[in-house]
């Protein structure tokens, strides 16, 4: 008999059991019970020693995308080069020099070493069968990777294998990242969350702190400062403050103020958002704007000192809408108690 047969056999003999188990344990006692199961599993697991764990493209709300399968898909994309059949390809980078990178395709499977060690990495997509009307196409399929490995290397595939995986698969996404230009909208325009409250284009600019005009030695004390700052965030939260840092530039237009912008997100690879206060009604609003702004970017905000004058003004306008609004009611209470005076002398008359 050969080793499939004999396997096939094995596994429906294992399945009729269960089913004659599912069957006969309401006749056993509880203790005996889970007994009878913790040797059931291990039986099972005796013949099939594999263990999976599978990451899926979406949260449990299937709107927000799960930065762990991003970080795989990254990372698998430079192992399925060498080792897939099938694979997905796209373009990145800045317009002028454009890049080919490639993913691993659905439907396939390859395998991966970590430390001596043995796993396997599937592409799969989950697809609802149920009819449904819905305004988002593609809403009912969810990707997913399964890694599948030997139960004997949990302890290390749940450590440091996925953390290995995760920070090479972010990294490669920081050298890949498009940078990008954010400009806030009226909030009057908003939607749909961080869509409608930010739009964006492309930051394609030739700014860097080797070409930017500047006494060599501040240069250095200010990329000193910066690169000092983005390996400080265990630091910030060591001492529980906020990680972020804040520069103050000053001087007339045309000085290099947006250029040396400009240099800071090119050196750091983030992204910029240009905040328009004008455009701001309240402190509500500015707060859901600066929730809604990526990690790991420089926010700008131009001509502060005209925003300061826009928001005095603002408070002037209110103070003024206030004085206003109680002039109105005292006048309405004057008119109406002069309306039942006239009443009572109207009473009094025969």
């Amino acid at each position: 008999m050969k080793m499939g047969e004999t396997m096939a056999q094995l596994g429906s003999s294992l399945a009729g059991i269960m089913f004659v188990w599912a069957t006969m344990k309401q006749f056993f006692p509880d203790f005996l019970q889970d007994y009878i199961m913790r040797w059931t599993v291990k039986l099972i697991q005796w013949f099939k020693p594999q263990m999976e764990i599978r990451f899926w493209e979406k949260n449990t709300d299937r709107w927000k995308v799960n930065p762990a399968y991003t970080a795989i898909e990254t990372y698998l994309g430079l192992k399925s080069t060498d080792h897939a059949r099938r694979l997905k390809g796209d373009t990145f980078g800045k317009t002028e020099k454009v890049s080919l990178v490639f993913s691993l395709d659905e439907s396939e499977e390859i395998v991966d070493f970590f430390e001596g060690v043995q796993m396997k990495w599937y592409a799969g997509k989950l697809v609802s069968h149920k009819k449904s009307i819905s305004y988002y196409p593609g809403s009912d399929e969810r990707r997913y990777f399964l890694l599948t490995f030997h139960c004997k290397h949990k302890k290390l595939i749940t450590t440091r294998y996925l953390n290995h995986v995760i920070e090479a698969g972010k990294e490669i996404q920081a050298r890949r990242k498009q940078q990008k230009l954010f400009t806030n909208r009226a909030s009057s325009e908003w939607r749909n969350g961080r869509r409608d409250m930010w739009s964006n284009v492309c930051f394609d600019h030739p700014a860097t702190f080797e070409n930017l005009a500047m006494e060599p030695k501040k240069k250095e004390e200010i990329i000193h400062d910066l690169m000092t700052f983005t390996k400080s965030k265990e630091y910030y939260l060591k001492i529980g403050k906020a990680w972020k840092r804040g520069y103050l530039l000053y001087g007339p237009p045309g000085t290099g103020k947006s250029t040396m912008i400009a240099a800071i997100a090119n050196l750091l690879h983030y992204d910029i958002y240009d905040l328009e206060l004008t455009t701001i009604k309240n402190n509500s609003d500015l707060r859901q704007l600066l929730i809604h702004t990526g990690s790991k970017s420089i926010i700008v905000v131009e001509d502060i000192d005209c925003s300061l004058d826009i928001a005095a003004q603002r408070n002037k306008a209110k103070k003024d809408e206030k004085e206003k609004k109680t002039s109105k009611k005292k006048k309405k209470k004057d008119d109406d108690d002069s309306d039942s005076n006239e009443d009572d002398d109207d009473d009094g008359v025969e």
